[in-house]
């Protein structure tokens, strides 16, 4: 087998681990809830969120009802969804009140009803 073929079939070969990897905690699916997140509006439904953004992440133990996270901000490929990776939604009687890390903290955090 030529040097070039070797190479190839290398790159092939790591390119299919890395990829076989990637699930709904990936770096697409991060980059597609960061380019949805832009069509977020206040107010909107949670049923109207999940048509923009699908479903939040789930069964972590930071979950709450009113408190969804989308994952953004892979780190690792570990198959682990960690809060600091990913993107929460705070809402108040089914409306969507704000979202992301800035809101999260200034808003919702801060408030010790909330933790």
């Amino acid at each position: 087998m030529s040097m070039k073929k070797l190479i190839l079939l290398s790159a092939v070969v790591c390119l299919t681990v890395v990829l076989s990897g990637c699930g709904n905690s990936s770096y697409f699916a991060a980059r597609r809830n960061l380019e949805n997140s832009a069509k977020l509006r206040t107010g909107m439904t949670k049923m109207e969120v999940i048509e923009v953004m699908g479903e939040p992440v789930s069964d972590e133990a930071y979950c709450r009802p009113d408190l969804w996270f989308y994952y953004i901000d892979p780190q690792w490929y570990d198959g682990l969804i960690t809060m600091d990776e990913c993107m929460p939604l705070v809402f108040k009687d089914g409306k969507l009140l704000g979202w992301g890390n800035e809101y999260y903290n200034q808003y919702y955090y801060a408030s010790p009803n909330n933790r």
